[in-house]
């Protein structure tokens, strides 16, 4: 699988979209976007998962390939030469989930003070807030920006926390770290939203906040098409019951989009790109094949790709 996210990035880099990046997909198989027609780095990082793609930076085209044949060699689980849809689709869903494992395993060493295998609210707000709390934040230039961090934490923190102990688990942690991965806390992240972008606090996002969340002009700038499309989408989509307003149950509409399967479509997608012969699945020479056009990449602030040639590698 790996193989195949690398043999298809030929292209140059490409940020996410700003108007995307409020939308919760199910945990993101990349920070890239998904338009093949500009590069391939959305199947990249799919394929290989954010963290493990920066590995190749260091490889020589060679191990490169014992490296990948290696990673196809675990996706065949059932050892019979090819990757299936299935085995395909079951990877980038283990490469999601870890992801997200790693990274509460990153902030559990780091706020679990105690070691009891717990995570207070006391842990986390000492940690986290340190002195600031000790003076009142007295000391602070942006004293109301910190005190707003920590009530906004503290709300989150208690939403996460299902028994009301004060005390979370490792899933209650990991709900309050990655509060889209898990239906209770949606319509916190609603609400998170809301505040972001609701600048006159009224409790509902007008067409100059949605816009301006996205972009901000500058003097005598014209405005990216983007940002007219944006526009539309808010008039003739996002606002549901067209009263100039995105209310909470529009918003959630918005950023928690259904429950679409993307690593199910990007198996699919991959498997398309790949496979030569259209049987269904991929050899390991249709993926060894692919490599003759990759170009190795970096990931950088988990997840910016920068493009080298093979031969910088």
């Amino acid at each position: 699988m790996q193989l195949l996210l690398l043999s298809l990035i030929v292209g140059v880099t490409v940020a996410v979209p700003p108007q995307e990046k409020r939308v919760h997909h199910q945990r993101d198989l990349s920070d890239h976007a998904h338009d093949d027609a500009h590069s391939f780095q959305y199947d990249h990082e799919a394929f290989l998962g954010k963290e493990e793609a920066k590995t190749f930076d260091q490889l020589t085209p060679e191990e490169s390939k014992a490296k990948l044949g290696k990673i196809v060699d675990r996706i065949d689980t059932d050892k019979d030469g090819f990757v299936s849809h299935a085995e395909l689709h079951h990877w980038i869903k283990h490469r999601q989930r870890r992801y997200i494992e790693e990274n509460v395993d990153k902030h559990w060493k780091e706020y679990d003070q105690d070691k009891d295998g717990k995570i207070a609210w006391t842990e986390y707000k000492n940690t986290t807030y340190g002195f600031y709390l000790d003076d009142e934040f007295s000391d602070v230039e942006n004293r109301e920006s910190y005190k707003a961090m920590l009530m906004r934490d503290e709300r989150r923190f208690k939403v996460a926390d299902k028994d009301g102990d004060g005390i979370a688990s490792r899933e209650e942690f990991t709900a309050f770290l990655h509060p889209e991965e898990f239906s209770y806390m949606k319509d916190l992240v609603v609400q998170e939203t809301v505040e972001d972008i609701d600048k006159n606090g009224d409790g509902k996002i007008n067409l100059e906040e949605y816009i301006g969340d996205m972009y901000t002009s500058e003097d005598g700038e014209n405005e990216p098409e983007w940002v007219n499309t944006e526009k539309k989408q808010f008039s003739e989509f996002r606002d549901v019951n067209k009263d100039g307003f995105l209310d909470a149950s529009e918003v959630a509409q918005w950023i928690l989009p259904g429950d679409v399967d993307h690593a199910d479509i990007e198996a699919k997608h991959l498997i398309h790109e790949t496979d030569r012969d259209n049987d269904g699945r991929l050899s390991v020479s249709e993926i060894m094949d692919k490599l003759d056009k990759i170009k190795i990449s970096t990931i950088t602030d988990y997840g910016n790709l920068l493009l080298k040639d093979h031969d910088e590698l």
